[in-house]
């Protein structure tokens, strides 16, 4: 039987509140996977977890290292759902705090978040990432089928030592965190996520601008300025010096 920290993937679905969840030794994605049992009908809120994936993927075909000791998690979400910029941040948001919480962090007014968040898709702690979130939709016409949810977290996976500036995991600063410790907090909200509104909150808002990493920052793509925080349909401010633009979409780099 499939297992996740010795925890059956059975056990996993009824303590988390999702219809099904499968744990699977390798895959080659774990957003491909949700992407199948989107089309085969499988119920919004299933869960696939690989222990490791060969062909994990970020934005616009990056690739995601994803060895063994890390979270490497897919959900199906079916309609009514957020726009994926919108929900994207708002798991970025969540897991932003279950970090926090997982590894024991108490911000304060004096020091602030430990969890960053960069837009879009981007956690960071200590200024490196720690997860990534992916939302990609399948539609048929105008009518959306299905989003798609994958999440990569270093846990307690090993970080490659040129990607050691970048890159954390979350052992770093908890030798004994668990995958599960991240997944019990995550998987529910998860699920509580689709039954907001369609645009980010005044509170969400808020709380992303306590934790925008980019925001000030000059970025040259996907467009070049001075990053000015987000619009509550998801969208990045960028001040051009010629005005204020916003940009929908792109992999940000910094000048």
């Amino acid at each position: 039987m499939a297992r996740l920290d010795d925890i059956p993937a059975a056990v996993l679905a009824r303590r988390w509140g999702v219809p099904q969840c499968g744990v699977f030794r390798t895959l080659p994605s774990s957003l491909d996977a949700i992407h199948d049992l989107g089309g085969q009908q499988s119920p919004s809120g299933t869960v696939v977890l690989a222990e490791e994936q060969t062909a994990g993927r970020g934005r616009d075909g990056r690739a995601w290292r994803s060895p063994l000791g890390g979270v490497w998690l897919g959900m199906l979400l079916r309609p009514p759902v957020p726009a994926a910029g919108v929900l994207a941040l708002r798991i970025g948001l969540v897991l932003a705090d279950v970090v926090e919480e997982v590894l024991g962090i108490r911000p304060t007014a004096i020091s602030g978040p430990r969890a960053g968040l960069k837009w879009p898709n981007d956690v960071l702690v200590d200024e490196r990432k720690a997860a990534g979130i992916l939302c990609e939709g399948r539609w048929q016409g105008d009518v959306l089928q299905w989003l798609a949810v994958g999440i990569g977290i270093n846990v307690a996976n090993e970080i490659p030592a040129e990607l050691a500036d970048r890159a954390a995991a979350l052992r770093e600063f908890r030798p004994d965190v668990r995958r599960v410790d991240v997944l019990d907090r995550l998987v529910p909200a998860l699920v509580r996520l689709t039954a907001h509104g369609a645009q980010l909150t005044d509170f969400e808002c808020a709380a992303f601008a306590r934790r925008d990493w980019l925001r000030g920052r000059q970025i040259r793509t996907p467009l070049a300025g001075r990053a000015a925080g987000i619009r509550p349909d998801g969208a990045l401010l960028v001040d051009t010096g010629a005005g204020t633009t916003m940009v929908r979409e792109g992999h940000v780099e910094l000048s």
